[in-house]
């Protein structure tokens, strides 16, 4: 099976799967218990775990909160400073773009009484940053918060985080950020940007699922930021998110990160190299009646959106299925048009056209030469 569906979950890395295994059999202790060796063991390598994770995201270790994942993550972002920062507004910002746990959760808090903005796109689904700044500076309710994708999970369009950042600063509104696609693929540096909140799962960096991070930025002056917890009835994790640590999990996503810190220029220049031999084939086989969703400048390098003319993605799919993973879109978003594709203007005979490659770094050129085989029958 070549799989070319990263973007939905990549393979577990054989460094990860090596650490995690002891945790799994050997020091199974509880890291919130205490005294005892098997408990302070399964807290230390939580605590290395934070490091890794806290230095591929660019913020110290404690602002590090563990997850299950970039879902928790961006619900608990979105509704706790809903809800903390409520006595200064009611109004939220993000784009049409986003991932499904961001739109469903801002449309969830529509229901309770909040305003939501969604912020229009351009062809290749980044946010209209003009109309971000009329929002902040011309509405009379300023926004408490502006979420904002940083690399899209279906065309690899990234975001201008330094911008929105910039503006965001500027007028004192918190910024999120769903960072989950870009995490070992382009440099992050949340604190030197100014992101106050990041979202990131473990398993689109070839470690394990079930894991993730919300990174929670301290004041400037150093203390901690408020916000009303997700998950209520325990102190773990700072009292942001109650519940008994993972620690198997926290290994392999430390491990993950890592790794992916330690290979972050190698991987680049990889899937690069991939994703440009990619496209150049596939222009070659096909000619005219493919084109191309997703731009070739400021993008994650490895996410192919690619449309095929008069060809309907989802049987085209069920055919390569025996030899090839893809996708039409969004793992979360699964038999519904993609609402990425439609808001960058593409119509619906296009999006039911349309596929996502999604490679990563242990991908090789030989699988993209057998892929075009598979393809041509």
């Amino acid at each position: 099976m070549i799989y070319f569906d990263n973007s939905a979950t990549t393979p577990i890395h054989p460094e990860v799967r090596d650490a995690m295994w002891p945790y799994l059999f050997e020091i199974y202790g509880n890291p919130s218990s205490k005294y005892y060796t098997q408990a302070n063991k399964a807290r230390d390598a939580v605590e290395e775990s934070r490091d890794h994770v806290a230095r591929l995201l660019g913020c110290q270790p404690e602002e590090v909160i563990f997850t299950s994942g970039a879902t928790e993550s961006n619900n608990m972002v979105l509704k706790g400073v809903a809800d903390q920062y409520s006595s200064k507004g009611n109004h939220i910002v993000t784009t049409k773009t986003e991932h499904p746990s961001i739109l469903e959760t801002a449309k969830y808090l529509e229901t309770k009484g909040y305003r939501v903005t969604y912020l229009d796109v351009d062809r290749f689904a980044r946010a209209d940053l003009d109309q971000l700044s009329r929002i902040v500076l011309d509405t009379p309710s300023k926004p408490i918060l502006v979420s904002v994708i940083w690399g899209n999970n279906e065309v690899g369009s990234l975001n201008d985080l330094e911008s929105i950042a910039k503006l965001c600063n500027e007028h004192q509104i918190f910024l999120h950020t769903d960072a989950t696609q870009v995490l070992g693929k382009i440099q992050v540096d949340m604190t030197a940007l100014g992101i106050n909140f990041l979202s990131c799962s473990s398993h689109k960096l070839h470690g394990p699922k079930g894991i993730g991070a919300t990174a929670i930025k301290k004041h400037r002056l150093g203390f901690k930021t408020k916000m009303t917890p997700l998950l209520h009835g325990g102190e773990q994790e700072g009292g942001y998110r109650s519940g008994t640590l993972s620690v198997h999990n926290i290994v392999g996503f430390g491990k993950a990160a890592e790794i992916a810190y330690r290979d972050l220029k190698e991987s680049q220049l990889k899937m690069s190299q991939l994703e440009g031999y990619l496209m150049s084939r596939l222009s070659e086989a096909f000619a005219s009646s493919i084109q191309f969703n997703s731009d070739v400048e400021a993008k994650i390098p490895g996410i192919v959106n690619v449309r095929f003319e008069s060809v309907n993605n989802e049987l085209l799919l069920k055919k390569l299925s025996d030899h090839v993973a893809l996708s039409t879109g969004s793992a979360c978003s699964s038999g519904k048009p993609s609402h990425v594709l439609s808001s960058m203007g593409i119509n619906v005979d296009g999006i039911r056209s349309s596929v996502r490659i999604s490679l990563s770094k242990l991908n090789t050129i030989e699988e993209i030469d057998q892929f075009l085989i598979e393809l041509k029958k």
